[in-house]
């Protein structure tokens, strides 16, 4: 069902003042920056390896990861895992008794399919579901 962690997900307040971290002192490749409108954030992907990083910056002040920000200040905002069958992977953990946030997967950055699992439902962390775009 899950075949690997995608990424982990580190909200920020500025992805111009965190990028050169990750990029230049870590030595990630820099992958870009792409708006999800509908998430209300800018992502910037870093890789290292078969890893990654996402950089999440709010843009607008009512956006998950602005809230986020606002209780926690930076940090680790969610842990991505891969799966190739998102509604399935969905279903699956429904019947196992997990609260989904998302119970239809919608768009995320780089034309993935995302789902969200509620933290309450894992410990607290929040879990990402990803089915990247091919």
């Amino acid at each position: 069902m899950l075949t690997k962690i995608n990424h982990i997900g580190i909200a920020v307040k500025s992805l111009d003042e965190t990028i050169p971290f990750y990029r230049d002192q870590l030595g990630m490749t820099f992958m870009g920056i792409e708006e999800v409108a509908e998430q209300k954030v800018k992502v910037a992907m870093l890789q290292i390896g078969d890893s990654k990083i996402e950089l999440l910056e709010p843009t607008a002040d009512d956006s998950p990861v602005a809230k986020f920000l606002e209780k926690n200040g930076p940090g680790v905002h969610h842990v991505a895992y891969e799966t190739e069958e998102i509604e399935a992977a969905i279903t699956h953990l429904q019947a196992k008794g997990a609260r989904m946030i998302d119970t239809v997967p919608r768009n995320g950055a780089h034309g993935a399919r995302i789902a969200f699992v509620h933290p309450k439902s894992s410990n607290g962390v929040l879990t990402e579901l990803c089915q990247p775009g091919h």
